[in-house]
């Protein structure tokens, strides 16, 4: 595939920062962009990699401007510079050059000579505010303060390893379809393409380095999807067996519901509440070859979608803060605010009350998120469990406890998970 000239590459990254900025995610700013292939691939991993440093970009701005720019665009091309001189040292002049020159089409090109100063100014005095981010606790970790508070009272021992790993590209990870044969012959496949990857267990696979997925063969016909390690614990988790009906209450975009499929034949219903998510978890059962029932619901509106027929297994993989996957969404960290997970709590608090009771006695229901925060894992399980005298906490995980928080690692992302049945 050829390459996106780098001064393209660093505008369209700077508007798609610049949105982030302003407010807005960063898969929605890329979505609403015009941009092709190869020029949308190299605009979001500059954008992205901006982002995932943000706060220690934003530290070098503060100490090389007097004052910060105001216009989020000029913010944002220099944010993606600074990224991109750190990581391609070698290719300095060439960053600065084409920075300058997609700087000629911002404000008639009033700022070009501010961001040549800047990034110059930059490179001469680089190795002393380098030097200097190890003091300063938001630039050194690339986490707002609010975040790493969090996390250090969470896990005084691993915090740092977390937000390392919060820092890093995510693993791509995928699952081999049992329909379709093992993991093993997947394996092989990928192998014979070129591709290099390992076997982490029965279903699942890791790239040594993430693809397009048009590139993975047997993914059009089905064998394989791409789906995180943490992720695909969900459904042996859950348990469910040919003939049983289950609900998945927040299945978009459908990996979860996907698996669930491939490993039995059930009655199965997968909602979402936005109807462009909703519309993925069907083409996601089409591509798979699966059958199951697909709605556009919010799962606590039960009077809307509800059949009256209770569920012998619901998976609530509930909305949350998104924590653990924030390597994949590097623009979360900066958008969140600490307001958010309580907001978060209370949504997956209704979700739970709401569900439990269309729940058959003797049922399972597994919560699930991709948080990293006690608040929407540990602590609302808790809180619900005794609030509620028939739900009893089962094991989980490798049989240690009654709930299994993963952490993000370099073979999977952050996941919590509670197993609860109810009373016969």
């Amino acid at each position: 595939m050829r390459s996106a000239p780098l001064a393209a590459a660093l505008s369209a990254a700077a508007h798609l920062v610049a949105a982030v900025i302003r407010g807005r995610n960063l898969d929605q700013a890329l979505g609403a962009a015009a941009l092709d292939g190869p020029l949308r691939a190299a605009a979001r991993d500059l954008a992205a990699g901006a982002l995932r440093r943000y706060g220690r970009g934003d530290f070098f701005l503060a100490r090389l401007m007097e004052r910060p720019p105001t216009d989020p665009v000029v913010r944002g091309l220099l944010l993606a510079a600074l990224y991109r001189l750190e990581v391609r040292p070698e290719d300095a002049h060439t960053t600065v050059d084409q920075c300058v020159q997609a700087a000629a089409g911002i404000a008639h090109g009033k700022f070009k000579g501010l961001v040549n100063g800047v990034l110059r100014n930059f490179l001469r005095r680089q190795a002393e505010l380098t030097d200097a981010v190890a003091a300063d606790e938001v630039a050194a970790h690339q986490h707002p303060r609010w975040w790493l508070d969090r996390l250090r009272t969470a896990y005084p021992d691993a915090w740092r390893e977390i937000a390392a790993a919060d820092n890093g590209h995510p693993p791509m990870g995928l699952r081999a379809n049992l329909r379709h044969g093992s993991a093993a012959e997947r394996l092989a496949e990928l192998t014979a393409a070129g591709i290099g990857a390992r076997q982490l267990d029965d279903t699942a696979l890791l790239l040594d380095k993430p693809v397009a997925v048009e590139a993975l063969p047997g993914f059009a016909a089905g064998r394989l999807s791409v789906q995180d390690w943490g992720a695909q614990q969900a459904a042996p988790l859950l348990d469910a067996r040919a003939g049983m009906r289950v609900l998945d209450a927040c299945a978009a975009p459908g990996g979860k519901t996907g698996h669930l499929l491939e490993r039995a034949d059930l009655d199965l219903l997968a909602l979402d509440a936005d109807g462009a998510r909703a519309a993925r978890v069907a083409d996601n059962l089409t591509r798979l070859g699966l059958t199951g029932a697909v709605k556009t619901a919010d799962c606590r509106n039960v009077d809307d979608w509800w059949d009256g027929r209770l569920f012998d297994r619901i998976l609530a993989d509930v909305p949350c803060s998104a924590s653990g996957v924030v390597r994949r969404h590097p623009d979360a960290k900066w958008l969140r605010r600490p307001g958010d997970v309580a907001k978060f709590a209370r949504t997956q608090a209704e979700i739970l009350v709401g569900l439990w009771r269309l729940l058959a006695p003797g049922g399972r229901m597994l919560y699930c998120t991709c948080s990293v925060f006690p608040e929407e894992n540990g602590l609302q399980v808790a809180s619900f469990v005794a609030g509620h005298a028939d739900a009893r906490r089962l094991p989980t995980g490798d049989g240690e406890g009654d709930q299994w928080q993963l952490l993000p690692t370099a073979e999977h992302d952050g996941f919590f998970y509670a197993l609860l049945e109810k009373a016969a």
